[in-house]
């Protein structure tokens, strides 16, 4: 009884935190263009969905979060901007965009124009506005193949073609200014499905390493309650089940959480995993419970990941597996270098938990407890 009571009090305590922070950064959070190309009728027709206020801040894709970015203050400034101010300064900063975008037919640039530039209203101060240019142009008879490249200042580009009379093919999650390998116009394209997978296996691993800090942070608070097999066995699972669970229904649409509430969430998971290390030294009963409900937010903030990159409905399955192979195996890498680093030589040590444990547990908390403190106050 004891146990259920001491339970139900963390969980009640858990409960009035996660409420007092369920604020988000997500009006900070810098995700990729999103480029939808369709080429039919010898022309093409061009739409990308992007963070205009960060691109014309200027703030570089090494950053994650706006507020890291000197330009920060600019970037706030612009969002706070009505649809037809921002639009005046999309238009002129167009000149050197066009220049960072590169579209090839059989290896060689096509020309291009913008026909339109779509800002909507700032409904919600904590998202981030997504505009959409629509860019035409003319596409070479007969040609057999299609490149794209997104310049590397810009920040990364999701792409997908759409092919006259046939399926839509995923080009690819490309960054650092990477061009994108030839793409058929015509016929089957027969890698495909295998292209996707691999595809959104590099996007789940790349989330965790090493861009997913916050992933990284809690997997290593899994870990350093116990540098045995058989505890981290216990949470790993459960974290990994519940988070399969939420990535698969969120990304199908049966479950949708706002951001605003998911994120600070996570954060707070590190905090509260990290803090429990530094009092615990032994898995309770009621760890892996509260570890697969964090578990569960953790899938939310990953599949709102797949939404917002654009994938077809149709290639759902192939990337959810892929997304998830990929977080797993992202995981597992810093596990295994967690383990190589501090448990293979000093578990057995009887000053572990004094000098890495602890030291480590408390770094993690303070930087969740920074992060969520920022996503309230400075959101």
């Amino acid at each position: 009884m004891r146990q259920i009571h001491d339970f139900g009090m963390k969980l009640a305590a858990l409960g009035g935190l996660l409420f007092l922070l369920s604020w988000n950064c997500a009006a900070h959070e810098i995700r990729p263009a999103i480029v939808t190309i369709e080429v039919a009728d010898a022309a093409y027709d061009i739409k990308i969905a992007l963070n205009a206020e960060a691109l014309i801040a200027g703030v570089g894709p090494e950053h994650s979060d706006t507020n890291e970015a000197p330009e920060a203050k600019t970037y706030n400034s612009m969002r706070a901007l009505p649809p037809s101010e921002l639009k005046t300064r999309i238009g002129e900063f167009t000149a050197r965009w066009l220049d960072g975008i590169r579209l090839e037919f059989d290896d060689r640039r096509a020309p291009m124009s913008i026909v339109s530039i779509d800002v909507p209203e700032t409904t919600d101060p904590a998202l981030a506005r997504i505009s959409t240019i629509r860019l035409v142009g003319p596409a070479p008879v007969g040609a057999s193949t299609m490149r794209w490249a997104y310049a590397k200042t810009f920040g990364a580009s999701v792409v997908r073609l759409m092919r006259e009379g046939a399926n839509p093919i995923e080009v690819g999650w490309l960054r650092d200014g990477k061009q994108s390998d030839a793409v058929l116009l015509r016929g089957s394209h027969l890698d495909s499905g295998a292209k996707i997978l691999l595809s959104y296996i590099s996007v789940g691993f790349t989330h965790i390493v090493p861009e997913g800090l916050d992933h990284i942070l809690f997997v290593l608070g899994l870990y350093l309650l116990a540098a045995r097999w058989r505890p981290l066995l216990l949470q790993v699972t459960a974290f990994t089940v519940a988070h399969s669970i939420t990535l698969g229904l969120g990304l199908y649409g049966y479950v949708n959480v706002p951001s605003s509430i998911v994120e600070p969430m996570i954060a707070l998971s590190i905090v509260y995993v990290a803090v429990e290390n530094i009092l615990t030294s032994k898995l309770s009963v009621w760890r892996p419970f509260v570890v697969f409900a964090f578990g569960l937010l953790h899938g939310l903030g990953f599949a709102s990941v797949l939404r917002e990159v654009g994938l077809q409905r149709g290639d759902y399955a192939m990337g959810l597996i892929g997304f998830n192979i990929g977080v797993e195996l992202g995981q597992l890498t810093v596990i295994t270098v967690a383990f190589f680093l501090t448990g293979y030589w000093f578990k057995a040590k009887p000053w572990y938990r004094q000098r890495i444990v602890w030291p480590a547990s408390a770094a993690i908390a303070l930087t969740g407890a920074f992060w969520a403190v920022e996503r309230v106050w400075f959101a």
